[in-house]
C-alpha cells in the first residue's frame, strides 16, 4: 500500500521519542531530522519536506509540549495536524453547476489512467443519482474512443462521440446533447500527452475558453514522484485546473506526489483512485489520509465503504442468526462475498487503527476466499446448513469438488464451530446478566428463556 515506507520510518522515530519520557529541544530535532529523512526517501520535494518540519519543530519546541505529561504523544499530535495542513486541511469536493449540466474536463499525461478514471468517476456520480455523460475527446490516441465505450458499458454510463473530429466541437455538440437528453454532468476525457506539448497544451485552453469547464481536474500517477507534482504545476500555470485526482494509491508507491502537490500547485487532491476495479476511487481526505500515514487506521473512511457496498438487509440476517447460534456455511459465504465487495483484505486491514504498519511484511493472500468459496460451493445444500452432516467421506468429496486439500474443508469447518462455540458463550453470559437483574424467581416464571425476543 502506499505509504508503507513513509510511515514505518514515522513510527520508528515516534518510537524513540515515547522511549524518552520528557523530551529536550534535541531530541525533538533529532526526530525531525529523521521525518525529514523519510519525506524525502518517499519521493517529497525537498522545500515542502523541509518547511515541514520546520513548522513541527516551532510547534514542538513550545512549552505547552515541554512541560506536558505525554509530550511524545503532543509531538504525533502536531505531525498530525500539519500533515493534514500539508494535503488540504479540508475535504474539497465538486463544484457543481447552479444551473446543469456541470461540465468536468479531464485532462493529464499519457498513461496517467485518465480514460479510465473519467469512467470511475462517471460511476462514482452515477452512484449518487446524477446523470452522467461521458464525452470522447481524445482524438489522436489509437483505439481511446473505443476504450472510453468500453469503460462507459462497464459503468453502464452513455458515451458520445462523433469520430475524429475537432475536440471543441465535439465538447460543444456534447453539452447540447447533454441539455437535450437530461444529463446533469459532462466529462470531457481529453487526449493524454506524452510530454508538455505546447500544440496539444493550447487545445485544451481553446476547449477550455469554449465551454467553461465548472471543475478541470488533472489525472497524475502517484508512482512518478516528483515528476507528477511537475506535470500538475505545468498544467496549472496553463489552465489553473481546480483539482487533483490521484492515481495508483493502492501500489507499492512512494506516495510523495499525494504529499507535495498541494503545497506546490495550491490545488488540492479531490480523488484518490486505489484499485483497478472501476468501483476503486475514493473522496480525498487529508485528515484521513494523515492519520492513515500514521498508523492510526481510517474508521470513518471504512465504515463510508461498509454502508455503500454492503447488504444491510443481509447483514442484519447474519447478524440475528448469530446471536441466535444458528450460523451455517450458507451465511459463512453470504459473509465472505460481502467482504470480497469491499477491495482487497489488506486494503481493508491497513484502515483498521494500530494495523497499517504492522501489515508490511504480512503476506495476505486474497484468493484464500475465493478458495472458501470454493469448498463450501462443493458441498451439497444439506451440508451447508447442516455442517454436522459433513463426514470423513463427504470431506474427501468437497475437498477433490474445490481442488483444495482435507485439511483445509476441516479448518473451515472448525472455522464455524469456534464461531458458534463463541457465540453460544456470548448467549450465556447475557443470559447470566440478564438473570442477576431480574426479581428472584422471575426467570423460572419465564420458563427459564427471560422475557420474549431476548
Amino acid at each position: 500500500m502506499a505509504f508503507e515506507g513513509l510511515s514505518e520510518k514515522l513510527s520508528g522515530a515516534f518510537k524513540r521519542l515515547r522511549n524518552k519520557g520528557k523530551l529536550s529541544e534535541s531530541d525533538v530535532k533529532e526526530a525531525m531530522r529523521e521525518v525529514r529523512l523519510a519525506l524525502l526517501e518517499a519521493d517529497v520535494n525537498y522545500k515542502v519536506a523541509k518547511e515541514f518540519t520546520s513548522k513541527v519543530t516551532e510547534r514542538a519546541i513550545g512549552s505547552d509540549v515541554m512541560e506536558s505529561l505525554t509530550p511524545a504523544q503532543m509531538v504525533i499530535k502536531i505531525v498530525n495536524e500539519e500533515l493534514t495542513a500539508l494535503m488540504g486541511s479540508e475535504t474539497a469536493r465538486l463544484e457543481f453547476a447552479s444551473k446543469p449540466p456541470t461540465v468536468i474536463m479531464m485532462c493529464g499525461l499519457q498513461g496517467s489512467g485518465k480514460t479510465t478514471h473519467s469512467g470511475k468517476l462517471a460511476l462514482m456520480l452515477k452512484n449518487q443519482n446524477h446523470r452522467p455523460l461521458l464525452v470522447a475527446c481524445d482524438v489522436y490516441r489509437p483505439a481511446a474512443i473505443e476504450q472510453l465505450k468500453v469503460v462507459g458499458s462497464k459503468a453502464g454510463v452513455s458515451v458520445f462521440e462523433i469520430g475524429q473530429d475537432k475536440p471543441v466541437k465535439i465538447a460543444r455538440e456534447a453539452i447540447k446533447h447533454a441539455k437535450d437528453y437530461g444529463n446533469d454532468i459532462v466529462i470531457l476525457d481529453t487526449a493524454g500527452r506524452l510530454h508538455i506539448d505546447q500544440e496539444l497544451m493550447n487545445e485544451l485552453k481553446e476547449l477550455k475558453a469554449e465551454v467553461n469547464p465548472n471543475e478541470i481536474l488533472l489525472v497524475i500517477d502517484s508512482m512518478t514522484g516528483q515528476d507528477a507534482v511537475n506535470v500538475a504545476k505545468s498544467f496549472n500555470e496553463l489552465l489553473e485546473i481546480s483539482g487533483v485526482i490521484v492515481t495508483k494509491l493502492d501500489g507499492d508507491t512512494r506516495g510523495g506526489a499525494a504529499l507535495s502537490v498541494k503545497a506546490v500547485t495550491g490545488c488540492p487532491i479531490k480523488f484518490a483512485g486505489t484499485g483497478e476495479k472501476l468501483e476503486d476511487l475514493e473522496q480525498f481526505h487529508p485528515d484521513r489520509m494523515a492519520s492513515r500515514i500514521l498508523g492510526m487506521g481510517d474508521v470513518l473512511t471504512l465504515i463510508e465503504q461498509a454502508e455503500e457496498k454492503l447488504d444491510e438487509k443481509k447483514a442484519e440476517e447474519v447478524a440475528k442468526k448469530m446471536m441466535q447460534n444458528k450460523m451455517d456455511f450458507n451465511d459463512l459465504l453470504d459473509q465472505f462475498r460481502q467482504i470480497k465487495k469491499m477491495g482487497p483484505l489488506k486494503g481493508i486491514l491497513s484502515k483498521l487503527p494500530g494495523l497499517g504498519n504492522k501489515l508490511d511484511n504480512v503476506d495476505i493472500n486474497d484468493r484464500a476466499l475465493d478458495w472458501t468459496e470454493a469448498i463450501i460451493l462443493s458441498m451439497t445444500p444439506a451440508e451447508r446448513a447442516k455442517p454436522d452432516l459433513i463426514n470423513p467421506s463427504r470431506k474427501r468429496r468437497i475437498a477433490a469438488g474445490s481442488g483444495r486439500s482435507v485439511e483445509e474443508v476441516n479448518r473451515i469447518l472448525k472455522q464455524l464451530r469456534d464461531m458458534q462455540k463463541m457465540m453460544r458463550q456470548f448467549n450465556s453470559k447475557s443470559k447470566k446478566k440478564r438473570a442477576m437483574r431480574m426479581p428472584p424467581g422471575m426467570d423460572n416464571m419465564m420458563g427459564g428463556g427471560g422475557f420474549p425476543g431476548f
